[in-house]
């Protein structure tokens, strides 16, 4: 069923085409949004962390600092591998690393990266939970 004023593009997805702009929520959102090189940055910074080996590296440098060849034995991966990730993690400022003797260590680049980090994985546990339990409603009720 259709309702006035809406727009069926595709199964679902309903769009308003109606003249009313709320202009004073408009402007209000308007001054609080980011400049363009800002939120051009901010996808980089997401597009860095799109990278399951970038993720697994996150994570267990989220539990300690480690060097190249600890993270190579932890990944089953090469150290040349695990450099090439770390070199986009770090052009990202997600990574620093500080040098012990001819050993470098790496770790998050500060407490806002490990937030950023544990709570996207906050977000992926409580949606598995979710659907987990969903899927469990629906076997126990058919």
């Amino acid at each position: 069923m259709r309702l006035k004023g809406e727009i069926i593009l595709s199964k679902g997805d309903i769009f308003c085409d109606c003249d009313v702009i709320h202009a004073d929520v408009v402007d209000s959102v308007k001054m609080k949004m980011p400049v363009e090189e800002e939120l051009s940055d901010l996808s980089d910074f997401f597009k860095v962390l799109g990278d399951s080996t970038r993720a697994k590296i996150m994570c267990a440098l989220d539990e300690s600092e480690l060097c190249v060849c600890d993270l190579a034995v932890l990944l089953n991966m090469t150290k040349s591998a695990i450099s090439h990730q770390l070199s986009s993690l770090k052009r990202a400022n997600l990574v620093k690393y500080r040098k012990e003797g001819k050993i470098v260590f790496y770790s998050l680049t500060d407490d806002h990266v490990k937030e950023i980090f544990e709570k996207g994985l906050e977000h992926i546990r409580e949606n598995r939970n979710s659907i987990e339990e969903d899927q469990y409603e629906k076997s126990i009720n058919t």
